[in-house]
């Protein structure tokens, strides 16, 4: 393989390492990997030389040959210098194949030696091309990498385009990058148009704001806050050269941005655009950055801030790419969101001030104005923090908390040190205010500064709750900080209330203890209500009634109206921890399923309105679950998915929402996918110590596990999840409802026997809190317990029972499922319409999963019910029962897969029951088991 000296290195950049183009590399993996080419395009910074080095690093170790080019805008200008990058170091090895003429002029262009042209030599040289192409060829595969086409000389660009065109058929491939600006761009036509035919064209878009958060973690800037993260994502646009210059630029900064400004830009960003900031008039640069200043600059609001010739001094920038031309659009909108940021960055700080101070009452909104008002003011001004906590309590008001939170900061810094409400108090509702926006990492750290400030008992255990609360289900983590906060509360009952209901919390999640939750919350009401602090005392007892609603505990549904009793405190009646909550649990696991619908709908709506993220994943998973009991699954999977892609954006709730999607997917969408989140969330539930979802999770994959027909897995995982929660104290079969497919798991692994043991107490639990639709599921694996054991009639019996209930509890899936296990009794007689009516239902439901079963199981040998074969039975009484219906339907001829799928058990099982078979009747082969049944009938 021939390889440029400069190129022999490997590639400093892995496949698994470029982040956000998974899908897009696998493509253009697969297209090479196929014999054809790659084209990758996009704007600057986007990433594509990342993605062709990986491929070229990863393919090029297949190709006999590796010819590569790298061009420059400065050296564009010189005539076959890519050519020479790609030929020169094979020119030697070519040369002698050429005829003399394309040899001739190929050795002038490449060496400089002569007059070589394309208007001179132009056939000879597109040949030459061509035939050394060819003729590397002949020795095995050639991959061209080219990057940057767009500087590629012209000569050489024609001539690689001339070649490339012809080379269909020829073990030549070609791997490029080139610049461009969108998908319509004529550039990109011109450079596809130049590649061989069938080149796949890959566009690679701006990252999300997930993906650029992995790739700041990649590089060594993970600890930034998401708040930060979600800055960097607006002003680089997902490009991933600018986030990344941008991360490192605050990575090395000794102080971060005050509250509301842009983030700071390196000089290396700033170079992209200073150049042509320089040829603004001095007057137009002004109005840019009055512009850059505002949040949504429009030239109404430009000459309001005494910009009177906004509209010539705009359009002079967009004639210099620096505002983005839209002639229906009213705003101002700068072509990136970089040279706002770097316009903004390059001003001196009274420029800054004094444009912010243009728009404090220019701007009609009195949020912005509060906000421009504060970074035009410096030092300490009450009159200035009053008028930023008055628009943080409206940013509240409007859902808006991310922006409350950065308009408290901006309040407390403006509050002098003796003034009323304090800086600390202002510094925590801002903390108070992130936690709602999801920005946990922000409050943790506003609550720290203040634990490092003040010795006001009531701040400090304000700021330690904020501290345990930013903590989320991670409560082991911050163990140390309840005895500090016992301490600084010491008899004041309402300090107390807010310190037991998060040791309410860390029982339930630390120590997986129901009881002792349920303790502590009850003696945090009581200890809420004797300080007069409803707001603690209401969610204390929302939390008592959802443990007790968990355990199955006979308060429950008393202890849910005392949290519903006026008067309420609105932050707790649409909170995910408030008492409408555990009411809609209540509901869930009591089979109301249209009234927990309307519920948590309702408590969805508020908690959007009012900009709660952690509420709104968790109330997004609470209306999935619903619709998955109710055999939606098409609709429970899009909201699953919602709920888990807000929880990885926001890093709240990816336990929980990994666990549901899981559940979603196994029913309406992809096996595979399922498996994997389960395992996920089991992996998350284990590092933090969360036994509450560690049971929830275990549950998950067992489902999955049984949906891909690992019945055995099933069986480990919800085995788990069984003694797990006889440790937990939880009673209730409809928390997890996982007890119906253990036991169908059990059945398929030949242990009926303990299937019924599960039914059986399962059951119990069931009849004394009326878990209706609970009953109907055991009964439906109890019909399989009787199927395997031989009673058929009975079986049939139970299962027509238990799926005429499902139905009208409105649990579709469910019942659909009770209508695939009859038809799978009953078989495929003639005229029989049971396995049309499952696949009906299982598309009624969208169940796609269950319906490749349904699938599966038509293309399977045709069942029919097992035969009683007394006498053989007789002759083999020395068997167990399973063992013995297994023998009888090998002495039918049946096949291990045969058997199988009549008694609902796996081939691996009918494997082990038949090597028990053997060693009991101490014979070797299924066909002993024919002569001796036939021996012992003969006598």
């Amino acid at each position: 393989m021939t390889v440029r000296r400069d190129f022999q290195e490997p590639a400093r950049c892995r496949p698994d390492l470029v982040i956000g183009r998974e899908e897009l590399f696998t493509g253009a993996r697969d297209q090479l990997a196929s014999g054809g080419s790659v084209l990758l395009h996009g704007p600057a910074g986007i990433g594509k030389s990342t993605v062709l080095r990986a491929l070229a690093e990863e393919y090029g170790a297949a190709a006999h040959t590796v010819l590569r080019c790298s061009a420059t805008e400065s050296e564009s200008h010189l005539p076959f210098l890519a050519l020479a990058d790609l030929l020169g170091l094979v020119l030697d090895e070519v040369s002698p194949r050429l005829p003399a003429a394309q040899r001739t002029a190929l050795e002038s262009a490449l060496t400089g030696r002569g007059e070589s042209s394309l208007q001179r030599d132009g056939l000879a040289l597109r040949l030459a091309v061509l035939s050394a192409l060819r003729a590397l060829a002949e020795r095995g595969g050639v991959l061209v990498v080219a990057d940057d086409l767009q500087w590629l000389d012209p000569a050489s660009a024609e001539l690689l385009g001339f070649a490339a065109r012809r080379l269909e058929g020829t073990p030549v491939q070609l791997l490029c990058a080139v610049r461009t600006e969108g998908t319509e761009s004529q550039e990109y036509d011109r450079h596809l148009r130049a590649c061989p035919p069938g080149t796949l064209a890959v566009r690679l878009g701006a990252l999300t704001r997930t993906q650029v958060a992995q790739l700041l973690d990649h590089r060594g800037h993970g600890g930034l806050p998401r708040s930060t993260v979600r800055e960097i994502h607006r002003t680089s646009a997902g490009n991933p050269l600018f986030a990344l210059e941008l991360g490192r630029a605050l990575a090395e900064s000794p102080t971060p941005p005050r509250p509301g400004e842009p983030l700071p830009v390196p000089t290396s960003l700033r170079a992209l655009v200073l150049s042509r900031l320089d040829m603004l008039s001095v007057e137009a640069r002004r109005t840019l950055l009055v512009a850059s200043a505002g949040a949504r600059p429009t030239p109404a609001l430009l000459h309001a801030a005494g910009r009177t010739n906004a509209e010539a001094e705009c359009a002079q920038a967009a004639e210099l790419g620096l505002l983005a031309t839209e002639s229906d659009a009213p705003a101002v909108r700068f072509a990136h969101p970089l040279i706002s940021a770097a316009l903004y960055a390059e001003a001196p700080a009274p420029e800054r001030r004094a444009a912010h101070a243009a728009l404090s009452t220019a701007a009609s909104d009195p949020i912005e104005r509060a906000r421009h008002l504060a970074l035009a003011s410096t030092g300490a001004d009450p009159e200035v923090a009053a008028r930023l906590a008055e628009a943080a309590a409206l940013a509240r008001d409007r859902g808006a908390p991310s922006v409350a939170a950065q308009l408290g900061l901006l309040a407390a810094r403006h509050t002098p040190a003796d003034g009323t409400p304090s800086q600390g108090e202002r510094r925590l509702q801002a903390a108070e205010d992130a936690i709602t926006a999801g920005e946990l990492d922000l409050a943790r750290d506003i609550a720290r500064e203040v634990l490092s400030r003040t010795a006001v008992p009531a701040d400090r255990v304000r700021a330690w709750m904020i501290v345990i609360d930013s903590a989320g289900h991670t409560m082991a983590e911050v163990d140390a900080v309840f005895p500090q906060a016992l301490a600084d509360a010491g008899d004041d009952p309402r300090l107390l209330a807010l310190v037991h209901y998060q040791l309410a919390w860390r029982a339930l999640i630390v120590s997986g203890d129901f009881t002792e939750a349920r303790q502590a919350a009850a003696h945090a009401a009581e200890l809420a209500a004797r300080g007069g602090e409803r707001r603690t005392e209401l969610l204390s007892l929302a939390f008592q009634a959802q443990t007790e609603t968990l355990m199955g505990h006979p308060e429950a549904p008393r202890t849910i109206k005392r949290a519903l009793k006026e008067p309420q405190d609105p932050r707790v009646a649409w909170h995910h921890n408030g008492a409408l909550s555990a009411r809609f649990r209540w509901l869930v696991m009591g089979d109301q399923l249209t009234e927990a619908r309307a519920t948590v709908t309702g408590l969805l709506r508020e908690v959007r309105r009012r900009g709660s993220v952690e509420s709104e994943v968790h109330f997004l998973r609470g209306l999935a679950e619903t619709e998955l009991r109710a055999g939606h699954c098409g609709r429970a999977l899009e909201l699953a998915r919602d709920s888990l892609r807000l929880a990885r954006d926001s890093g709240i709730g990816e336990t929980a929402s990994a666990m549901l999607t899981s559940l979603a997917e196994a029913s309406g969408g992809d096996v595979v996918r399922a498996l994997a989140l389960a395992q996920e969330a089991v992996q998350h539930a284990e590092e933090d110590g969360d036994q509450m979802y560690l049971s929830r999770a275990l549950g998950a994959l067992g489902y999955a596990q049984l949906v891909a027909g690992d019945p055995a897995g099933t069986v480990r995982s919800l085995r788990r999840v069984r003694r797990l929660e006889l440790g937990l104290g939880i009673t209730d079969p409809a928390r997890g409802r996982w007890q119906g497919d253990l036991a169908e798991a059990l059945v398929r692994i030949g242990e009926p026997a303990e299937a019924q043991d599960v039914i059986d107490v399962s059951r119990e639990h069931a009849l004394r809190l009326g878990r209706e639709s609970v009953l109907a599921v055991l009964d439906r694996s109890e019909a399989l317990v009787r199927a395997a054991q031989g009673e058929l009639e009975a079986a049939v019996a139970q299962l027509t029972s238990a799926q005429d209930r499902l139905g009208k509890l409105g649990y579709g899936l469910e019942e659909a499922r009770a209508a695939f296990a009859l038809a799978r009794l009953r078989g495929r007689r003639p005229g029989s319409p049971a396995y049309d009516e499952a696949t009906r239902m299982f598309r009624r439901c969208r169940a796609l999963p269950w319906l490749r079963q349904v699938d599966e199981a038509l293309t399977a040998p045709e069942r029919e019910p097992v035969p009683a074969a007394a006498d053989a039975l007789d002759a083999l009484a020395v068997l167990a029962a399973m063992e013995r219906q297994v023998a009888a339907l090998v002495m039918e001829g049946a096949t291990n897969r045969e058997i199988a799928a009549r008694l609902f058990i796996s081939v691996k099982t009918v494997e082990a029951t038949l090597t028990r078979v053997y060693r009991k009747l101490g014979i070797r082969s299924r066909v002993d088991i024919v002569r001796l049944a036939a021996a012992r009938r003969a006598k």
